[in-house]
């Protein structure tokens, strides 16, 4: 099992970082190809565990996969023959359940096991599920499988959604666009994600209003066409290596990015202390040698303070200037990276779903163990600023996530290796 061994306080980062594609766009727009009969191409698809993932799920579906180095995924499904999302590819991915609205438009039916992924808290998918049924979908729950099938296309219908759900939103986008008839979703994610998913299906010829808003309006098609469609920056990403700077007191340049999906972070950074400049597609952060302010921060979904980004942020509060308050909203079990930082020296003390934090101006370094994929971004982070050697194991979890992550701190100036075991 990989492993990376950091060896901290060397010095602060600096250079250049250029963004991969957001993995988090990618998957729902993989799983949307399966939509068309077309050709379709993708750009800037991040090379993570989870694209391989969906790439093998599409592949088992009946899609024709190849991608290249560049980033480039081709897919093309002239039929679907396969409707069924086994257990041995969906138990370590949970955004595989995005492949049920597809299959359920384009097929009539689908059979996808019951997710797996980050133990990070409950995602029930209910609320897929009934957004199915309100379409017209017959649903069924046996041998820990969702059964659904309908019979000819399904129907355009109200929903409104009882909880703000970003996958349960695109499973039934996705599978709207070909209903007969208007679909309107209320209450749906506003997440860029969500945006991006929605423009690739605008260009291949689904009819989407309201995209960005929290209600969609999709007008169905009988078929969509194929085409070629570059996916997001990944903005969870860019917001690691901006506080890896600003951990570590240094100045990161980051390229092929997007600041106007950044707003929350960028703003709890510049409350930091950090000195940030922006263009249309750049972001520079530059601490200037001085050491971070503690900062309060509460999860909620977008435009809010990114859940995804609350990990990097304890990191940063463990060491910065002050006492700060982290309140997590948006999972229940998204905690379980203070125990290993408190392995490091972080004071952290958690009450319910509260952190308080009291930064110390450095932590040790220790041997910890990642539980998630964005717990173990925030033990890297933490272990740039650790006196000592730090071994973060399980990083399979970070693979999931970030693309050459230690290339990318490398090249910045962190000593950082991956050991295979």
């Amino acid at each position: 099992m990989d492993k990376f061994i950091i060896n901290g306080c060397r010095r602060p980062l600096s250079g250049k970082v250029k963004i991969s594609g957001s993995k988090n766009a990618a998957l729902p727009i993989l799983a949307a190809a399966l939509l068309t009969g077309e050709p379709v191409l993708l750009k800037n698809v991040p090379h993570l565990r989870d694209v391989i993932t969906i790439n093998n799920l599409l592949a088992r579906l009946g899609s024709t996969v190849s991608m290249s180095p560049e980033g480039e995924v081709k897919i093309h499904t002239p039929e679907i023959s396969n409707t069924q999302a086994p257990y041995e590819l969906v138990k370590t991915m949970r955004a595989s359940i995005v492949v049920l609205g597809p299959l359920l438009a384009r097929a009539g039916k689908a059979e996808v096991s019951l997710p797996g992924g980050c133990a990070i808290g409950s995602r029930p998918v209910d609320i897929h599920l009934e957004g199915m049924r309100a379409l017209g979908a017959e649903i069924e729950i046996k041998n820990g499988f969702i059964h659904a099938n309908v019979n000819g296309r399904l129907q355009g219908a109200e929903i409104h959604l009882e909880k703000v759900t970003v996958t349960g939103t695109e499973n039934l986008l996705m599978a709207a666009t070909l209903a007969e008839g208007r679909t309107i979703i209320r209450n749906a994610a506003r997440e860029p994600e969500v945006a991006d998913l929605a423009n690739f299906l605008i260009s291949l010829g689904a009819k989407i209003e309201g995209v960005g808003t929290d209600i969609l309006v999709i007008d169905g098609v009988e078929k969509l066409g194929g085409g070629e469609y570059s996916v997001m920056p990944d903005r969870i990403e860019s917001g690691t290596y901006l506080v890896a700077g600003a951990i570590t007191r240094g100045q990161v340049y980051l390229d092929k990015v997007d600041p106007s999906t950044l707003t929350a972070t960028l703003n709890k950074l510049l409350e930091a202390g950090a000195d940030i400049q922006t263009g249309k597609d750049w972001i520079n952060l530059d601490m200037k040698g001085k050491r971070p302010k503690a900062v309060n921060i509460s999860t909620a979904p977008y435009p809010e303070f990114a859940t995804d980004m609350q990990a990097q942020f304890m990191a940063l509060d463990t060491l910065a200037a002050g006492t700060s308050i982290i309140v997590e909203n948006v999972f229940e079990n998204r905690f379980m990276h203070a125990n290993e930082l408190m392995r490091m020296g972080a004071d952290i003390q958690i009450e319910g779903n509260q952190a308080i934090c009291h930064g110390h101006e450095y932590l040790m370094g220790a041997p910890v163990m990642a539980t998630d994929l964005r717990a173990s971004a925030g033990l890297v982070l933490a272990a740039l600023m650790a006196k000592g050697q730090t071994i973060v194991d399980r990083i399979y979890h970070i693979d999931r996530g970030y693309e050459k992550i230690e290339d990318k701190l490398r090249a910045l100036g962190a000593d950082i290796e991956r050991i295979h075991e």
